[in-house]
C-alpha cells in the first residue's frame, strides 16, 4: 500500500464499497454525533467522510483531532446510512470506516476559518494566504483561472499563434505608466525596467518575419491598486499580427474569447455577433469607453428641446455652441421618491443636483423642468426618448467633455436602481475609432490619447494636414459588462510616420531614436503592415468567476498598499546589496 494514499479524498464511489484504503488530507471539519465522530477529510480534490465510533480501533486518536491537522487514515469503504447520503459531493453515496489514523502534520490555533466562506478582514487573509487558499471557492477560482489560461493557449494555437516568450529586463519606455526600475550592479548608475507589456519585442517580432506571436505574458506598472487592476504585476493574453487589416484581426479574436467566455459562462448567453461601437457614440450613448451593454439605457442629445425654453439654466447654458443638455431615460421610474432620491446621489457625487421629468398617467409631465418648459417641449422630449407614462427621465447639461463621466454614472445608476441590467449575460463589443491624440490640460499640450505606436486613421496624409485633435487611430478595445478586457490596434510601420507622430507629441526625432531605438532601426529593413491586441488575462477571469476583485482570482496578490503581507514585501536590503549597486538612500525623514 503507498505510504500516504490509495485514493484522492474526491475518488470513492460506490464501486469501492468493502475496500479497504488509505486517505490523507486536512480536517475540514469534525463532528461529534453522540459519540460517534465525523471526520470530512479533504484535499485537493475533494472531500471524504470518515467515521470513527467507539468500537473503532482509532478512536482514541480521531478524538485529538482539530481542524486543519494534516493526516493519513485507513479504513474499509462502506455505504452510508440510508438517509444520509450527500447528492451534492461526488463521494456522498460512502463513508470510510476509520481503522488507524497517524498525524502527519498537525495545525495551531488558526488565524482564520477555512470551513465555510465567512468574510474575513483582508490583511488578515492576505497574510495567511496559504490559509485562504485552502477555502473552497477561492481555490475553485484558481483551478478556474488555470483551465481559462489552458483553454486560451489551445484556441490560440488553433488559429495557427505560436507562443513565444519575450525578456523581463528591458528599457524604459512611456507607455502611460510608471516602470519598475531594476537597477543594473554591472553597468552602474543604469537600470533595467520590468516590461507594461511586451509592445516592442512583439512588433520587432513581425519584423523578424514571425508571423502569428501570443504569450501569456506578466506585465509590470508601478500604478496605484484598485479592485479591477492588482498592483505591481497582471497577465495579458498579447497577440501580434503581419498583413493584416483590423478586420483581420476581429475575425482572428472573436472567436478566441467567445469561445472562452462560453466555455466558462456556466450557460449564461455569450454575445455571438459582436457590434462596433465607434468611440465617439459610446461616449455619446453611455458616457465611457467601456459601456455596460447589459444596461438598455441609452442617452440622447436634447439640447433642441430646452434652447430658447422657460427653464433659463440650460437655456443660457446652450448660447454657448459647445454646451448640450443630454437625457437619461428611467424606464419604471416616474415616482417623486426615486427621482428625490436621484438627485440627492448627484448631490454627494459634487453635483448641484440632477433635474428630471416625470410623466404620469395621461402622457402628463410633472416636476420642476416640464413646469417651466411646458406641455408641447415635454411631449417632444417623452416621445424622442421612447418613454411612456410611469417613466422618468433626468438631464445634464453643459460642456460634454467636462459632464460626460458624471452622465455615465448616472446612466449606470439609474440602470441598477430601477433592475433593466440583465445580470446573468455576458455583454461583448468592441469600441472603434479611438482619438489618436487629446489635449493634456495640466502640460498644455497634445498628448497621445492610447498606444502611441498606433496607426492613424488617414496615415501620414492625417498627421501633416489634419488638427491633430481631430486624427482617429486604427484603435480598438474589447469590452464586457462594464470593463475593458482587451487593447489593440494596427501599428504605425512606417519610420517617418513614427516619428511624425511622436514629434505632434512632443517628442524630437533624436528622443524618438534614443528611446525606441530598436524598433527605429528595425523599420528601416523591411518592416511589414502589422497589428495586435492583449487580452487582461485577470479581468477575464473575475468577470467568469462571477466577483469584482481581483484579488479573488490571483494566488498572492498585494494589498490596497501594494504591499505582500505574507513575504513581506517590498523590504529594506542590506548595505552591502547596496552598495554592488552603486546606491545610495536618500530617505525623507518622517
Amino acid at each position: 500500500m503507498h505510504r500516504y494514499r490509495t485514493h484522492t479524498c474526491g475518488a470513492l464511489r460506490d464501486s469501492d464499497i468493502d475496500q479497504t484504503v488509505r486517505l490523507s488530507g486536512w480536517c475540514h471539519r469534525i463532528r461529534d454525533h453522540g459519540g460517534v465522530l465525523f471526520i470530512d477529510l479533504r484535499d485537493h480534490y475533494g472531500l471524504t467522510q470518515c467515521v470513527a465510533d467507539p468500537d473503532s480501533p482509532a478512536f482514541k486518536d480521531a478524538e485529538k483531532l482539530r481542524s486543519e491537522w494534516v493526516v493519513r487514515i485507513d479504513g474499509k469503504v462502506r455505504r452510508r446510512p440510508d438517509g444520509t447520503d450527500n447528492p451534492d459531493l461526488p463521494t456522498g453515496a460512502v463513508e470510510v470506516f476509520i481503522t488507524e489514523i497517524e498525524v502527519l502534520g498537525p495545525a495551531g490555533e488558526l488565524p482564520l476559518p477555512v470551513f465555510g466562506e465567512q468574510d474575513y478582514p483582508e490583511d488578515v487573509r492576505l497574510r495567511y494566504r496559504f490559509l485562504d487558499l485552502r477555502r473552497e471557492k477561492l481555490h475553485q477560482n484558481i483551478m478556474t483561472r488555470g483551465a481559462i489560461v489552458d483553454s486560451m493557449r489551445r484556441r490560440m494555437k488553433e488559429q495557427g499563434f505560436f507562443e513565444f516568450q519575450t525578456p523581463i529586463l528591458t528599457a524604459s519606455s512611456p507607455e502611460g505608466a510608471r516602470d519598475f526600475l531594476v537597477p543594473s550592479r554591472i553597468h552602474p548608475g543604469k537600470f533595467y525596467a520590468l516590461p507594461q507589456a511586451p509592445q516592442q519585442y512583439k512588433q520587432l517580432l513581425m519584423m523578424s518575419g514571425f508571423d502569428r506571436y501570443f504569450q501569456i505574458a506578466p506585465c509590470f506598472r508601478d500604478e496605484d491598486p484598485r479592485a479591477d487592476r492588482l498592483p505591481g504585476e497582471f497577465y495579458q493574453l498579447d497577440v501580434e499580427m503581419s498583413f493584416v487589416t483590423q478586420d483581420d484581426i476581429f475575425a482572428a479574436m472573436e472567436p478566441v474569447v467567445t469561445g472562452v467566455f462560453e466555455e466558462f459562462a456556466k450557460g449564461k448567453p455569450v454575445t455571438k455577433s459582436w457590434p462596433r461601437i465607434p468611440y465617439a457614440e459610446s461616449m455619446r450613448k453611455y458616457g465611457t469607453d467601456k459601456p455596460d451593454l447589459r444596461n438598455p439605457i441609452e442617452m440622447q442629445d436634447v439640447s433642441e428641446h430646452f434652447r430658447g425654453s422657460g427653464f433659463k439654466v440650460f437655456a443660457r447654458m446652450l448660447e454657448e455652441e459647445r454646451n448640450q443638455v443630454w437625457a437619461i431615460p428611467g424606464p419604471g421610474g416616474g415616482s417623486r421618491a426615486f427621482c428625490d432620491r436621484m438627485n440627492s446621489w448627484a448631490q454627494g457625487e459634487g453635483q448641484p443636483g440632477l433635474g428630471y421629468i416625470m410623466w404620469r398617467e395621461g402622457g402628463e409631465g410633472a416636476g420642476p423642468l416640464a413646469n417651466n418648459i411646458g406641455p408641447e417641449r415635454t411631449e417632444a422630449i417623452r416621445a424622442a426618448l421612447g418613454l411612456k407614462a410611469g417613466d422618468a427621465a433626468f438631464f445634464v447639461a453643459g460642456d460634454p467633455a467636462k459632464f460626460v463621466k458624471f452622465a455615465g454614472l448616472a446612466r449606470t445608476r439609474v440602470g441598477e436602481e430601477l433592475n433593466l441590467v440583465d445580470k446573468d449575460q455576458f455583454a461583448l463589443a468592441w469600441v472603434v475609432d479611438f482619438p489618436m491624440y487629446e489635449y493634456n490640460e495640466d502640460d498644455k499640450k497634445v498628448d497621445f490619447s492610447h498606444n502611441p505606436f498606433s496607426m492613424p486613421q488617414g496615415g501620414m496624409d492625417a498627421l501633416t494636414s489634419q488638427d491633430p485633435l481631430t486624427i482617429k487611430a486604427f484603435q480598438y478595445d474589447i469590452t464586457c459588462n462594464g470593463y475593458e478586457i482587451a487593447s489593440g490596434g494596427i501599428r504605425n510601420h512606417r519610420p517617418e510616420a513614427m516619428v511624425k507622430a511622436f514629434e505632434i507629441a512632443g517628442y524630437g526625432e533624436q528622443e524618438v531614436i534614443d528611446r525606441f531605438g530598436g524598433m527605429y532601426r528595425a523599420f528601416q529593413y523591411g518592416a511589414p503592415p502589422h497589428g495586435g491586441m492583449a487580452a487582461g488575462v485577470d479581468r477575464i477571469v473575475m468577470l467568469l468567476c462571477g466577483t469584482t476583485n481581483l484579488r479573488e482570482i490571483s494566488l498572492f496578490p498585494m494589498n490596497q498598499r501594494a504591499e505582500d503581507l505574507l513575504m513581506g514585501a517590498p523590504s529594506q536590503v542590506t548595505p552591502k546589496q547596496l552598495r554592488e549597486l552603486h546606491i545610495r538612500l536618500n530617505l525623507q525623514e518622517e
